[in-house]
């Protein structure tokens, strides 16, 4: 199995879900990166164990510790022939995968449009195949049908039911494109932030045009705006764009707390799936606080994030969407999926199996709007390296961090509190933490100066102190 942006294949994630903490260090050479995210174009997946998405990782091969410095590495990968090496081994997320060839941005739309034009063709056949028949039937009598005494827009639809809320939550939606300079892009999904024009989403959605690419976002109704990236958090794989010459009438989507969300409550996406632009489905909270690790395909930085699971059905071209409750309130972002890796409607990307995974919107929230005041993103971090490695044991402090840097910042937060190279964090606050990319997703759910409680053992014993969290401003 593999864990997928909404739009490329996601690499297996660790039998523990996968989440950052300071800096991991740098894959090893061998290693390759997780192919991209959910954008209508393939980047990175995120990666997960069974309590989060993907295969249970292969043991036995060693990795290097984590860089405290950014961009943290893609997941780790199993060395292609499953020996040992300096790089993360595979037991921190699953079995390997390979980065996809890069796409050229024609191919990727061409061959949607073509399947959709074939599946038109399909049902214009067939619509005038049926009309035939029903003619040369005129005569019989054989049958009688009842008619409904109210055709289906004379229904009364309550705010609260599922066409009551996607009624009200659609004309806030818009269907993004972008592209690069060199014609690569893709498609993905947003949603109304403020009545600025700002416009939510993820990051891997618009990668593509964060450097003088081509970006526009299109209405249900039809219109279409030009629009620039405002800021963009890659470790948080959220990104924020603005509309030029936004329309004066805007409605932001009514932002719920993600934090009070159960599981078993009521769940709706609205995506782009596959480039079907306004696309409603239903589910419910499967799990809350899924490590998830993604990468945006370029094998140079990872996305972290703790996810709320949902069944709703989510493919590629959602990313970016809102994940909404019963009430019709934004509760997350809709940024990755587990697939099985069968490709759908003949693009060879893989499809929902009821696996996805959103961003909470309390965090979203938050770093939407550092991105629109500085452009950029600030992340919370300890200020220790942790090993990557697939363990249920808990986060082991490395000792040694990437690059000669020492394991644990000098005069940072975890040096404060008296952590060393050699502890393992098992809690924190009441998360238990069950590996390194646990730890970081958590870490990332929280602010700069955040007070919480670390548990870790040292020598067989248990300890327990309260970190005051540090900050790191963008992903550089």
């Amino acid at each position: 199995m593999s864990t997928e942006n909404e739009g490329t294949a996601v690499p297996p994630a660790p039998s523990a879900p996968p989440v950052p903490v300071d800096a991991p260090a740098a894959p090893a050479p061998q290693g390759q990166a997780p192919q991209g995210p959910y954008g209508q174009d393939p980047q990175g997946q995120p990666a997960q164990g069974q309590g989060a998405p993907g295969d249970a990782g292969h043991p036995g091969v060693s990795s290097s510790a984590p860089d405290p410095s950014w961009p943290p590495p893609p997941p780790p990968t199993a060395h292609a022939h499953g020996d040992g090496g300096s790089g993360y081994g595979a037991g921190g997320w699953g079995s390997s995968y390979q980065q996809p060839a890069p796409k050229s941005g024609r191919g990727r739309g061409g061959l949607v449009a073509g399947i959709l034009v074939a599946a038109l063709v399909a049902g214009g056949a067939g619509g005038g195949l049926g009309y035939t028949l029903a003619k040369n039937n005129d005569d019989s009598t054989g049958s009688t049908t009842v008619s409904a005494s109210t055709s289906g827009g004379d229904v009364k639809r309550d705010p609260g039911t599922v066409a009551g809320v996607a009624a009200k939550a659609l004309p806030s939606t818009v269907t993004i494109e972008a592209e690069s300079t060199s014609g690569e892009g893709g498609t993905g999904t947003g949603f109304v932030f403020d009545k600025q024009g700002h416009i939510v989403t993820n990051n891997h959605v618009v990668a593509d045009a964060v450097d003088g690419g081509k970006l526009t976002a299109t209405f249900p109704d039809g219109k279409k705006y030009d629009a620039e990236v405002i800021g963009n958090a890659q470790g948080y794989d959220v990104a924020v764009i603005k509309l030029k010459n936004a329309p004066s009438d805007l409605k932001p989507l009514t932002l719920g707390d993600s934090d009070k969300v159960a599981v078993g409550d009521a769940t709706i996406a609205i995506g782009a799936p596959f480039g079907l632009s306004d696309t409603v489905t239903t589910g419910i909270i499967s799990a809350k606080n899924r490590p998830v690790a993604s990468s945006d395909g370029s094998g140079s930085q990872a996305s972290y994030m703790s996810a709320l699971q949902t069944d709703a059905s989510i493919n590629p071209g959602n990313s970016g969407g809102p994940l909404l409750d019963a009430q019709g309130n934004v509760i997350g972002i809709n940024s990755a999926i587990q697939s099985t890796g069968n490709g759908g409607f003949g693009t060879g990307q893989s499809g929902s199996i009821g696996l996805g995974f959103a961003i909470p919107i309390n965090q979203a929230e938050y770093v939407a709007q550092e991105l629109i005041k500085t452009g950029k993103p600030v992340y919370a971090k300890i200020g220790a390296s942790v090993s990557l490695d697939d363990s249920s044991d808990g986060a082991k402090i490395t000792d040694q961090g990437a690059g000669g840097a020492p394991p644990v910042e000098p005069g940072g937060p975890a040096a404060k509190a008296g952590l060393k190279p050699g502890d393992v964090i098992t809690k924190l606050d009441d998360r238990v933490i069950d590996s390194g990319p646990t730890l970081i997703g958590e870490i990332w759910t929280h602010k700069p100066g955040d007070k919480v409680t670390i548990t870790y053992e040292r020598g067989g014993k248990q300890h327990t102190v309260d970190v005051t969290l540090g900050s790191r401003v963008g992903d550089n």
